[in-house]
Formats: structure tokens, sequence, C-alpha cells
């Protein structure tokens, strides 16, 4: 490969055909050319010099020059000099300055043509992988179609048309196989620039897979009259969709649907038979829950807004169809609200408020030295703990029949003596596992926290200032794909997430750890952040 020994024009053809080839901008090709015929005249000429090649777009002609740096200090006699040096050359040289020379161009050798052919090469690569990546980047989120090259180990190498797509064994529907080209049908789920060119990541198992096949089937969503809330799926066997329609006069499920199921039919066809459930979606979470189920039937739901849970009450018959074959009604129900899901029988739900009713009863007949009529009288109002009765209204126990004021006056202050009790002995064992004064003195610590708190190692306000808010108010933390409880030591007192939040944070300006000015400052970033989004 003796560039230099070519036709001028020849080679201007030569990149210009490898640029239309490769799909790539000719210059880049040019300055390969250029770099390479470089590299050879350094070879020829010595390493230490700064040789440039320069090659006319228009006639071919390649002009070397040699190029000479002015600098204070000289460290490579070849490619650098003085000022006084330069002054020959250039007379208001300075330092900075560039003195080129023009040097006879140099004919390759074998082996310097072939290092000439591997920098052409490398730098076609090159370009090509950036044009690949520009071009893949912007069509992440989106189905594409391809041909199935290879397989290896599992995973499959589509041909995406200017590039290479992988196909993940856990990306692939379970039952699927392919053969060499095979067309198929996949949702590009990332794009990334790494060492060996860009990587093209698909998948068949992403619910937005599903979402993107949707709005190809169903108008009405590509054209953003029908809008897909939520996806859940079990790929390959059951998968549900929440969709919402903004012109009343449409029903989302039933356009989803399509005449005689034909538009499902076909996203089903693609899935390889994955059934779908089309839902409703609703603001209100135990309606959306309720739609969700389906088709289970639902008695009853509570729902826990803090803990982002939800208790489930449905018929004993129904219980089997609500939690669905190894959980998959269930779990699908809950990936698609958020929430997690606890399922219990109107048997099961009965008899645990039954038990909730007597332990109640109990606490109010030994705390407050009543029979158990009176005691569940007060638990049939609401009442739950002793503190509600203690510090409730007047108004709110004469409301109970049989109670007047002077009963009612009896019933607080039996139940502030046993408060008042409790609280004594619970600062007492406190103090005997080494709680500190500064502690105690905190505001918003009663003296069970504080013993529960001591019971934990945390005996001064500095240990307190220490703690995580998800120690204090307990959290969730997903471990192999699975959401795993972390009890709280505060949990058991009702304490929220945000509110140990704030605790922790007062504890930690009162130490001196944080300046409150810095919290003032984050929160007008926030706030000015959220005013940008919207």
């Amino acid at each position: 490969m003796a560039i230099t020994s070519a036709n001028q024009l020849e080679l201007l053809q030569t990149a210009e055909a490898v640029a239309r080839e490769k799909m790539i901008d000719p210059s880049l090709v040019i300055e390969a050319m250029e770099e390479s015929l470089a590299r050879a005249a350094k070879s020829r000429y010595g390493a230490e010099m700064d040789i440039r090649v320069s090659i006319d777009r228009k006639t071919g002609r390649a002009t070397f020059t040699r190029v000479r740096t002015v600098v204070e200090e000289v460290e490579n006699y070849q490619a650098e000099f003085t000022v006084e040096e330069a002054k020959p050359y250039k007379a208001d040289a300075e330092v900075g300055d560039e003195v080129t020379d023009e040097v006879p161009p140099v004919e390759m050798g074998r082996i310097a043509a072939q290092s000439a052919k591997q920098v052409i090469l490398q730098k076609i690569r090159e370009a090509e992988r950036d044009r690949q990546f520009e071009e893949f980047q912007d069509r992440a989120g989106t189905i594409i179609n391809g041909v199935v090259k290879r397989e290896e180990y599992g995973n499959v190498i589509v041909d995406v048309g200017r590039g290479e797509g992988v196909l993940r064994r856990n990306e692939k529907i379970g039952r699927e196989s392919y053969r060499p080209n095979d067309r198929i049908r996949c949702f590009i789920k990332d794009v990334r620039r790494e060492a060996r060119g860009p990587q093209i990541f698909l998948s068949r198992t992403a619910p937005e897979f599903m979402a993107e096949l949707f709005k190809m089937e169903v108008p009405e969503i590509y054209d953003g009259i029908i809008d897909i809330k939520a996806v859940a799926r079990d790929p390959g066997s059951r998968a549900k969709i929440a969709v919402i329609s903004h012109d009343g006069s449409i029903d989302p499920v039933g356009a989803c649907v399509g005449m005689r199921g034909s538009r499902v039919q076909a996203v089903v066809n693609e899935l390889q038979g994955e059934k779908i459930d089309i839902i409703p979606w609703n603001e209100d979470a135990p309606t959306f829950l309720v739609n969700a189920l389906q088709p289970a039937e639902v008695s009853k739901v509570v729902l826990d807004e803090e803990a982002e849970r939800i208790e489930v009450v449905v018929p004993d018959e129904q219980l089997s169809l609500a939690i669905g074959r190894r959980g998959q009604n269930v779990r699908l129900a809950s990936q698609l609200t958020g929430l997690d899901i606890d399922i219990l029988t109107e048997a099961e739900e009965s008899k645990r408020r039954q038990a909730e009713f007597n332990e109640r009863t109990g606490l109010f007949m030994e705390a407050l030295d009543l029979d158990e009529f009176f005691a569940q009288l007060l638990v049939a109002e609401g009442f739950r703990t002793l503190e509600e009765v203690a510090y409730v209204e007047v108004d709110e126990l004469l409301v109970i029949d049989g109670v007047d004021e002077g009963t009612a006056g009896e019933l607080q202050a039996r139940a502030r003596d046993y408060i008042e009790a409790l609280n004594k002995k619970a600062l007492e064992r406190a103090v005997e596992l080494g709680v500190v004064q500064s502690l105690i003195d905190f505001e918003g610590l009663t003296p069970q926290m504080i013993e529960a708190l001591a019971e934990d190692g945390v005996l001064s306000l500095e240990d307190f200032a220490t703690c995580a808010d998800w120690e204090l108010a307990g959290g969730w933390t997903t471990v192999d794909g699975e959401r795993v409880k972390d009890d709280g030591v505060l949990e058991k007192f009702d304490v929220a997430l945000e509110e140990a939040q704030n605790m922790v944070m007062t504890a930690r300006i009162q130490l001196g750890w944080v300046d409150p000015a810095d919290l003032v400052s984050d929160e007008e970033e926030v706030a000015d952040e959220e005013e940008a989004e919207a």
C-alpha cells in the first residue's frame, strides 16, 4: 500500500469511496491518511521531529512540513528552538510561535505502508463507532426490527441495520429460541459507549416493550388520547397494563382490546401468548387496586399511605384467585400500583379485628380499673390508647352512654396517673442503662422512646444525631429483587420517616454539626429546581 506513489486524485477518490461505504465523513478518512503519512515520515526523518502532512482537498497533493516551536528552554532540539535560534527564520519570533519548513515527501516501504494502513483502518473504525452511537442513542426507548445473526452463550446478536444489538439471555421471553436469519422485534433498552464500540442492549421482557407495542397497535395511544399509566409483566406468562382516556367518549379498555380483540391479540402474538389484563387507571389508590386485582372480587381495602402498604380483604372462596398461581396476580398488582399488598380473607380479618378489640379492652380494664362492659364501650367509640383517653376533649367522652362530667374527669385522671407511672418507670430504666441528661432533655422524645433507644445502645444526644432516619422509623430494602422490612427503634411508637429526619437534623443543629443557614439555602435550591421543572 504505497500511498505516495498513487495518483493524487485517486487518493481523494479512494477516501470518498471508503467514506461512502462506511457512511462517515470523507474528511475523517483524509485526516486518517494525513496521520498515517506523518507517521511514515517520522520513521524516515526521525521520531523526535514534529512532521505534519496536509492533503489538499481539491487536488489531492500531499504537503510534508517540519514544525518547530519557539520555547524558552529547549528539551527536544529536533522540534524546539529558542527565540535567538528562530530569528533567522522569523524576525519577530516570540515564545509559542511555530516555524514551518517544507520537507521532501517520503516513499513508503512495505512496513511503513502496513503501519499506515492500520492507522487508517483504526480511524475509520472509530468514526464508524461514533456514528453508530450518535444514531442509536436517540433511538433508545423505541422498538426496532432486526435479523438474528448468531447466538453466543445464550445471548442473541441481532443485526439492526447499521450496527449490532445484544439481546441478553435474561431479556428473552422464556420459551423463545432463535435461528440465524430469523426476523425479530425488540425494544432498545440502553445504548452505551464502550471501549470496543457502542453497545446496543435490546430487550423483549421490558414493560416498556409492551407499552410501545400497544402504541403501535392502538392509534388513540399514539395520538395521546389514551395514556398508558403503568405496566407490570411476568414475561411470557401474564401482564397487566393500566390505561386512562382523556376523552370521556372513548373507553380506554375497549380501544386497547379492539374489534373482537384484534388489537390486543396482535400484541399477545408478538409476546408469545402472554395473557394481558387491561385495567382502567384511577387516581384513587384503593379503587385502582380493586381494578388491578381482577378477576378476583374485593370486599374491603385499607390503605396505609405512610408505609405504602395496603390491606385487601377478599371472600374466602376468592383468596386463591386474588393471589394467583405462585402469587402472580397479587405480585403484578403490587408492581402496577407501587404498593405492598397484604391479602386477608374475611374470616382472618374478622379474627384479627376481634383480637385487637380484646387487646384494647384488656388494656383499659387493667390501666383504668374498669369492668369489661365499660372498657368495651370505650373501644367501640374508637379509643385505642390511654393517651387518647387522657388528653381528649371531655365532650368526646360525654358522648358515651352513662358517662357524665364527673365520670369523664375520673377516667382522664386515672389515665394520666397510669401514663405518668409508666413514664417514670421507663425513665428510671433508661438511666440504669446509662442514658445521659442531654438525650432526656431533647424535645420530641417520650420516656418510652428514650428507654427503647437506650436498649439499642443510643445513650446520648451525640449517639442520637449519628442515627439514620430509617434506623429510627424503619424502612424497606430491596434484596435480590424482593423488598425486605427494616425494623426501626422507634417504629412501634408510630414515628414517621419525615418526623425521624426532622428529629435527627434538630439534634445535629443543637450539637453544632449543621448550620441552619445551609439548610435554608438547600431548601431554596430545591424549591427553585421544582419551579424550573414546573
